[in-house]
């Protein structure tokens, strides 16, 4: 199993790779190539996921605002 620290490096080191427009990542001595977009946006929501779940929170998905008019 990987240590948060790995796991927050190789969530960066996706979405700079998905930012560069590239398909392969590399960690390592082990290589891994996207097929498509939609293949390594599902690699990085896992990522998210296995981080929220070590660090033993989930990712904030909706903040919700209420405001009044102080009356």
């Amino acid at each position: 199993m990987a240590t948060l620290a790995e796991l927050r490096d190789r969530l960066d080191r996706l979405r700079d790779a998905r930012a560069g427009g590239e398909h392969e990542i590399s960690y390592g001595d082990e290589r891994v190539v996207f097929r498509s977009d939609a293949e390594l946006a599902s690699a990085i929501d896992d990522l998210e996921r296995q981080i929220a779940a070590a660090s033993g929170g989930s990712p904030v998905r909706m903040v919700r605002f209420s405001t009044s008019k102080g009356i």
